[in-house]
């Protein structure tokens, strides 16, 4: 199992609605690729700025590549982040000495 990790920071003015169009649009739309296990939205405030991670598992490198290897990103993100970082970070997942 592979997890990949996205990050973007938001102004603190907008986080509420860029998490209600992450939950209504990003989540459902990973969730309904190919090979997608899991998705959710992490968010940490930190001044006048919010953090996301969106945190996705995947049955495999190859199944990340249905969806994009590199940052995706949707028609709303333009209004809402501070910049797009161009890459994301891919972990392979073990527990209990087995790769799952």
């Amino acid at each position: 199992m592979i997890a990949r990790i996205w990050h973007g920071i938001v102004p603190l003015k907008k986080c509420d609605e860029y998490l209600d169009l992450m939950r209504s649009i990003a989540i459902p739309d990973y969730k309904a690729t190919p090979g997608n296990l899991d998705a959710m939205c992490l968010r940490r405030i930190d001044g006048d700025i919010a953090h996301f991670e969106m945190l996705t598992f995947w049955e495999s490198l190859e199944a990340i590549k249905r969806l994009h290897e590199s940052a995706k990103y949707y028609d709303f993100d333009d209004n809402f982040l501070i910049e797009k970082e161009p890459g994301v970070r891919h972990f392979e997942i073990y527990r209990h000495n087995t790769r799952t």
